[in-house]
């Protein structure tokens, strides 16, 4: 059985003239947590959101759960990412004018999925992450790690088996950092779930079972 949950094979990627990945070749195992480090401009963000589907390649191929993903047309594509793929970005992009419960059950209501079981699931996702007597509040009535914590029940709302996550603790403090790096990894032993993870924090980098240096487009070494 292939135990790769994410194979990426020659992907290139360019905006106008300016070349950003330049053959990237890598494999993530399925539980497994890779953190991506680099300089700024290094490709980083730009793999991720191509591993994501929010970008496609120029060339290469992205397979993931062993499907060549970029052979979908356009609305599988978009049925998948919802599915399949979690998203954890340093801004935590929540709406302001919902409540914390209800930005939770946004992917899982655009998935068409039951709204009383979404809530349920919310509900328990928000109970495991320790912000369930914060479910009637808006976004701006939360602290910076309440918010991330609700942006990652968010991510888990439709039991993705891909979480992706840049930058994600690039707006807290230490404490919350920390605290957000090791509910990662709670959430890798509990759901055996998959992360990839860019990241400047070079202690969260090396917690990961696997840091991946990205050099000028280019996995290093």
């Amino acid at each position: 059985m292939n135990d790769y949950m994410v194979k990426t094979t020659g992907i290139h990627k360019s905006y106008g003239s300016l070349p950003v990945l330049k053959g990237i070749d890598m494999q993530v195992k399925r539980g497994e947590v890779v953190s991506i480090v680099g300089a700024s401009g290094a490709g980083k963000s730009t793999l991720l959101h191509i591993i994501g589907t929010l970008d496609s390649p120029d060339r290469g191929s992205v397979m993931i759960n062993q499907e060549d993903i970029f052979t979908k047309s356009s609305s599988s594509l978009a049925a998948f990412r919802n599915k399949a793929i979690g998203f954890v970005f340093q801004f935590h992009n929540l709406l302001p004018e919902f409540s914390a419960l209800e930005n939770v059950m946004v992917p899982g209501l655009i998935g068409k999925r039951n709204p009383d079981e979404v809530k349920q699931r919310a509900k328990q996702l928000m109970t495991m992450l320790k912000i369930d007597h914060r479910i009637d509040h808006k976004p701006s009535e939360l602290s910076g790690g309440e918010q991330q914590r609700a942006a990652v029940a968010r991510a888990l709302i439709s039991s993705p088996a891909l979480i992706l996550a840049d930058e994600p603790s690039g707006n807290l403090d230490s404490k919350n950092a920390r605290e957000l790096h090791q509910l990662f990894f709670d959430l890798r032993k509990e759901l055996n779930q998959t992360f990839i993870i860019v990241t400047h924090n070079q202690e969260f980098a090396a917690m990961a079972d696997r840091k991946v240096e990205i050099v000028d487009g280019l996995i290093a070494g």
